[in-house]
């Protein structure tokens, strides 16, 4: 799953529209404008498509964080911003969205995609950990669409879940 597909699948969860996202990403330190962001969410074989590099999801999932959050009261810890994994996707979104093992276990088991506590947490540990375990492209889909499915609203206008 490219970089470029998480964001898009964030912003359509959220509904948010470009401008919005312009200010996840100054919340996150990076500025960028408006045609930048359109760019981002053009598909590879349009005209104009600009890859999301490591940096730029990391600025646009730290600045998800302090919108859906708020400012944090202690310091951030210091990560490479270089390089990105679905483990590092998947732990930023957990953040933002504040939710426990258990919540992510019911977000996967309503679109169909069976996952114990246990494998959730293996998700989140050091990946020097002898029971670390890579987030795999299929688990990630899985999980923007259960987000999806829990957080955006239906035809009568009503949250699936509480926000």
């Amino acid at each position: 799953m490219t970089n470029n597909e998480v964001i898009k699948s964030v912003r359509y969860t959220l509904e948010i529209k470009n401008r919005e996202v312009v200010a996840m990403f100054r919340a996150g330190g990076l500025e960028l404008s408006v045609l930048d962001v359109v760019d981002l969410f053009k598909n590879e074989e349009d005209e104009g498509f600009v890859e999301c590099p490591a940096e730029t999801i990391h600025a646009f999932l730290d600045g998800l964080i302090f919108e859906c959050r708020g400012p944090s009261d202690s310091p951030a810890k210091k990560i490479s911003t270089s390089t990105i994994n679905n483990n590092m996707i998947l732990r930023k979104l957990r953040i933002a969205f504040e939710m426990r093992d258990n919540d992510v276990v019911d977000t996967l088991r309503n679109v169909g995609f069976s996952v114990s506590k246990s494998e959730i947490t293996a998700l989140f540990r050091a990946p020097n950990h002898r029971h670390y375990m890579e987030c795999g492209e299929q688990f990630l889909r899985n999980f923007l669409k259960g987000l999806t499915q829990r957080y955006r609203p239906n035809e009568g206008g009503e949250l699936r879940a509480e926000a």
